[in-house]
């Protein structure tokens, strides 16, 4: 089973040969990686080019301009040629080597169209400590209509889902993580499993976790979700999100 592993890049010189290097020290060896990269203008592509050879033509990559990251993501998806597809940003990393060997064991059981779990948070300075951890162990169906999703870097989908349901929606600049999820979990109720693993550390200062102006983007993105797809009552529930993530954290 072949696992497609899409990151965009986009002036990523500082971070993404550790993104690379945690695909290359994977023990699961039927993967291929999927780099879509924005016309970046520093050293992103002459790392790519450095660490293409280990990959022994398991790297695939292209370089132009895009309409945003979820556009870029669309066009790995288009890309991608393996029987399940996941998502690993340029500034991420897999928190060990057996990430893809657990995710290609839960999809041998053909009744899984897509798997989640946990990642953590770390500050630049220091990726050892880490600073927060978001576990999708509680997630359930329901929860989506208030705002909560298991975490997207976890997630991993068999491609046939893709191209039946759809990919992102890039009318959503911000959220469109959320409202494919939305999408495929609750409206079309596709089969999820957790597995209880720490897929991904994350450096803080994402798109998802800076500051207010940033939230306020991601509710506004969250309310015309919930229009797209008929469910306006929602929008009274998604700001409960955030009262339960402080005592998830509380818990933690």
């Amino acid at each position: 089973m072949k696992i497609s592993i899409i990151t965009t890049t986009f002036n990523s010189g500082a971070t993404v040969r550790d993104t690379m290097e945690s695909v290359l020290s994977q023990s699961y060896p039927d993967f291929e990686h999927i780099i879509v990269d924005g016309a970046s203008k520093d050293n992103t592509l002459d790392i790519v080019r450095e660490l293409e050879p280990r990959y022994g033509g398991r790297l695939k990559w292209i370089s132009e301009r895009d309409h945003g990251i979820y556009d870029a993501m669309n066009k790995g998806i288009g890309m991608a040629t393996g029987d399940v597809v996941g998502i690993l940003n340029s500034d991420d990393f897999f928190t060990g080597p057996g990430i893809l060997s657990k995710v290609a064991m839960e999809f041998r059981d053909d009744d899984v169209d897509a798997v989640y779990g946990d990642i953590h948070f770390v500050n630049s300075d220091d990726l050892s400590h880490c600073v927060r951890y978001y576990s999708s162990s509680r997630f359930a169906r329901w929860q989506m209509l208030f705002g909560i999703q298991p975490a997207h870097p976890s997630f991993y989908c068999r491609r046939s889902v893709y191209s039946e349901l759809g990919a992102f929606d890039i009318a959503f600049p911000v959220a469109a993580d959320f409202e494919h999820m939305l999408r495929l979990i609750y409206i079309h109720r596709i089969r999820t499993r957790y597995i209880r693993t720490d897929f991904v550390t994350m450096r803080t200062g994402g798109a998802s976790t800076n500051g207010l102006r940033s939230h306020l983007r991601i509710l506004r993105d969250h309310y015309r979700a919930y229009n797209k797809h008929g469910l306006v009552m929602a929008q009274l529930f998604d700001w409960l999100r955030y009262p339960v993530k402080v005592m998830r954290l509380i818990q933690h």
